[in-house]
């Protein structure tokens, strides 16, 4: 049996295991969420809150941004609180304060050290005991807890509205006056957010541990890391060694095998004719740097939310464009320029490698980007009016807002997209045939090709298996099988075994070399990116084989990044291997970039907060987003410029490529993200840890520590770094402005032929 077949074998039974695994795991989540009651009521018969309620507050949540104006069990934005963490310290220390007056103090804080905490051990058990009646169907609360949440409850009603007493509050928290107009509305978001902080400190049945596995870290409550959390982050740490040094045994053992190859003497592709449904992928590449412009626009105005609160310079934007939206439309137009770009790369590679333009292409090839843009707008402009409350609840989940980060699109334009995703799956798969069928020497290559095209168009459908009313444990589950799956997954396997097929094609690997490693290379890859998933779904209302499975197999992720150093030296390599490599310097160089955010963003950054117990004190933290932006940007981001530009080098092969320009683009952006990192996420990201580990992960999260003049200041240092990104994206759209627009230069002039005696 040969080497590919056997990795073929090895590949199919990973996936097939990885997937029935994860399947089962959601059997788990569902059967395990915390219940969803059908009232809160109190012992003496009161009712709080109806399971209406509850349902009720959560659209309102989502058609105001969801997940982008704060967050729920720590997935979201990181200007608000986290609003379960925030309730929660709200609700224990409102009934420290209740029972200390009832005591004659005169406040919680005047009481000496030791009644202080005889009052903190009363409300222990009051917090912590599950009181769901599965018998009645309902939650039964204290008297002196009722009297707390109706204090909370005002609170947030008062910060959702346009009360001046809680006016300094919202101005931290970037949100507009009268986020929430109506006040029964207020309300019902009340009794959403207690559902979240319930589960956050009620134990489950049988256990000492709450449905978020005591998350988050709040000691006045009972919320301390479970011995779960520390002993499969040990082993993790454990496992991550082992594949390391397997890793690099193999890589030892394979790595002189082959003698690599000799390249041509010219240029493999310099004959390749673009056919005309390739010439039509250029508009995908105009529209990726507009998105990728507008996003950057929309990630500083998001940023300076950050400092003003409310305004941009003075000018009151939040009135216009709050900060819920703006972040929404970073958010997804990162993840939107990002595929467009590898969407653009398969429907022009895909006739490049079969030799075939099968018919209509071009026509489909146009439509589809129609299509692309009516998602955008229709999308865009949904979210518009339903954060500001012009929509109404009951169109909000099909054409407004759903409130999940990255999949915060209306569900009509979720399946919009789907649909979308399965024209692009037709359009690569019938032009990629007739080279499947060929059965060549690249067949391995083209064929992981084909199932990686396959993959990224039915994973997207994830997204759909959630309704209106899904429990949010069975949501986050669905959810980041799109976010990790299919962005950070498939699509990965898609640009490797491009990236192969390109360096085969040149001349610059062997094919049985590039078989083998693509092949391999996605075992490993897959070996921890399926069931890595669950990493993301530690706290959020999820059983413990979630942090057992997520612990052992997300760390894996990390192993294929050990060697990565190699990977980028060998690319590098490349460049130089022939003098025709100058061609195609600056895609390669935008590969070897790739590489090194790979180790740093996706491998470093990544592995800092993704064991158990790293995450349990830093989700939702800045140091969340210093691996996000670095891996987002610095390994996808890079991925999509430099398969762009390869693109483009066979669109345009005659246009002159400004090299200046270019290099000016590679490293503005690669330093710009390393400053945007370096000198505000990094550091904002450790204070805020600092703050968690001595008061607890609210305090990292709340007003007082982030309208600190040294965070401000922190917050403001992201300018060079920005400033520089953006000069980069510039850059680059000049550059490919200039392809199209920069006039040819002229053919020289020969000289006219002298009649004889003329002089010169």
């Amino acid at each position: 049996m040969s080497t590919a077949r056997k990795l073929w074998l090895g590949l199919a039974a990973l996936l097939l295991a990885s997937f029935a695994v994860l399947l089962w795991v959601g059997k788990e989540v569902h059967q395990q969420a915390p219940p969803l009651p059908s009232a809160v009521v109190t012992s003496d018969g009161h009712t709080l809150y109806t399971h209406a309620d509850m349902e009720r507050g959560r659209e309102v949540w989502q058609s105001i941004g969801g997940q982008q104006l704060g967050s729920i069990w720590g997935h979201g934005a990181l200007v608000a609180p986290d609003w379960s963490a925030d309730w929660l310290h709200r609700e224990a220390t409102a009934m420290l304060e209740l029972l200390a007056r009832d005591e004659g103090a005169a406040s919680f804080d005047a009481l000496d050290a030791e009644r202080k905490a005889a009052l903190e051990a009363r409300i222990l058990p009051e917090l912590r005991r599950n009181t769901y009646d599965a018998a009645r169907d309902v939650i039964v609360v204290s008297p002196l807890r009722a009297q707390a949440m109706a204090a909370v409850a005002a609170h947030y009603e008062s910060l959702f509205g346009n009360d001046p007493a809680t006016a300094g509050l919202r101005k931290s928290y970037a949100m507009r006056d009268n986020t929430i107009a109506e006040m029964e509305r207020r309300r019902t978001v009340t009794a959403f957010f207690w559902w979240t902080a319930w589960a956050a400190a009620a134990e489950r049945p049988g256990r000492t541990i709450s449905y978020t596995q005591n998350w988050p870290y709040d000691p006045l409550v009972g919320n301390r890391p479970t011995p779960t959390s520390f002993m499969w982050s040990i082993f993790s740490v454990l496992f991550m060694i082992c594949g390391i040094g397997l890793l690099a045994w193999y890589h030892a053992v394979q790595g002189h095998r082959e003698a690599p190859a000799a390249p041509p003497a010219r240029d493999p592709l310099a004959d390749l004719k673009p056919t005309p449904s390739m010439k039509a992928t250029a508009k995908y590449f105009w529209t990726v740097l507009a998105l990728f412009l507008v996003q950057i626009l929309l990630g500083a105005t998001t940023a300076h939310y950050q400092v003003e609160g409310q305004q941009a310079y003075g000018i009151a934007l939040a009135n216009y464009l709050p900060y819920s939206l703006t972040r929404t439309w970073h958010t997804e137009l990162a993840v939107l320029w990002i595929a467009t770009a590898w969407l653009a790369t398969g429907l022009y590679m895909a006739p490049a490698i079969s030799g075939h333009e099968p018919r209509f292409q071009r026509l489909g090839v146009n439509f589809l980007w129609v299509c692309l843009l009516v998602i955008v707008v229709g999308s865009f402009a949904g979210q518009w009016f339903a954060v500001m409350d012009k929509m109404g609840l009951k169109y909000n989940f099909w054409f407004g807002h759903q409130g999940w980060e990255y999949t915060d699109l209306g569900r009509f334009w979720q399946l919009f997209l789907f649909v979308g995703l399965m024209l692009w799956l037709f359009l690569v798969g019938r032009a990629l045939w007739p080279a499947i069928r060929r059965r060549d020497e690249t067949s391995h290559i083209v064929g992981l090709l084909f199932l990686s095209t396959v993959a990224i168009g039915l994973l997207y459908g994830a997204g759909l298996m959630w309704g209106e009313h899904t429990h949010i444990a069975m949501v986050e589950y669905w959810r980041w099988w799109v976010v990790h799956l299919w962005v950070e997954g498939f699509f990965e396997v898609f640009a490797t075994a491009v990236i192969s097929y390109l360096f085969v094609k040149l001349g610059l690997l062997r094919v049985r070399t590039a078989t083998t490693s693509v092949l391999f290379a996605t075992i490993v890859f897959m070996a921890g990116g399926v069931l890595g998933t669950l990493h993301h779904l530690y706290f959020t209302g999820t059983p413990t084989a979630v942090i057992a499975l997520g612990a052992s197999f997300s760390v894996l992720e990390v192993v294929p990044l050990a060697l990565i150093g190699l990977e980028a030296y060998d690319t590098w390599r490349k460049q130089h291997a022939a003098p025709w490599m100058a061609r195609y310097r600056w895609p390669i160089m935008f590969f070897v970039a790739v590489s090194f955010w790979n180790l740093v963003g996706a491998g470093m950054f990544g592995f800092l907060v993704n064991t158990p117990i790293a995450l349990y004190y830093m989700q939702g933290l800045n140091l969340t987003p210093l691996h996000g932006h670095t891996a987002l940007f610095g390994v996808y981001g890079m991925l999509g410029l430099g398969l762009m530009l390869f693109c483009l080098r066979g669109i345009k092969p005659d246009a002159e490529w400004r090299e200046g320009w270019l290099r000016g683009a590679f490293w503005t952006l690669n330093i710009g993200l390393s400053l945007m990192g370096l000198l505000t996420l990094l550091p904002l990201g450790l204070l805020q840890l600092q703050a968690a580990l001595e008061h607890g992960y609210w305090f990292a999260r709340s007003a007082d520590f982030m309208d600190r003049p040294l965070i401000h200041m922190l917050v403001w240092m992201r300018v060079p770094g920005d400033s520089l990104f953006a000069v980069g994206a510039l850059l680059i759209a000049l550059f490919v402005a200039s392809l199209w627009l920069a006039r040819k230069p002229r053919p020289a002039r020969l000289p006219l032929p002298q009649a004889e005696g003329e002089s010169a």
